[in-house]
């Protein structure tokens, strides 16, 4: 059975808008899958546009599923990318391609 996780590695900001301080315009995040001995990864970023809006939430008060909220908002597929994560770790498993030793070098 696959774990998986998801990380907000780094958040980069606008550092004053007329919402507030530190707006949030770009997530690196990173979808990770364990099984056992095998591991899966997709890692990407996700741009936010600044927008004048009532909902400013401070940067100290950001969450961690509020923003994998923006991330699946717009337009991280959270079911494909799960999905792509676990063909790697099923790719470790039962590896599509092998290349066992040549007959002739045995």
């Amino acid at each position: 059975m696959t774990t998986i996780t998801w990380v907000i590695e780094r958040l980069d900001c606008v550092p004053q808008t007329a919402e507030g301080a530190d707006y949030v315009v770009t997530a690196y995040w990173r979808c990770n899958g364990v099984d056992g001995d095998y591991s899966g990864t997709v890692y990407a970023t996700s741009g936010f546009p600044v927008v004048q809006d009532k909902s400013f939430t401070p940067y100290a008060s950001l969450t961690l599923d509020q923003v994998l909220g923006w991330v699946w908002a717009n337009g991280v597929d959270k079911a494909a990318t799960e999905a792509a994560v676990e063909g790697q770790i099923e790719a470790q498993k039962n590896p599509p391609i092998v290349a066992p030793p040549l007959p002739w070098a045995v």
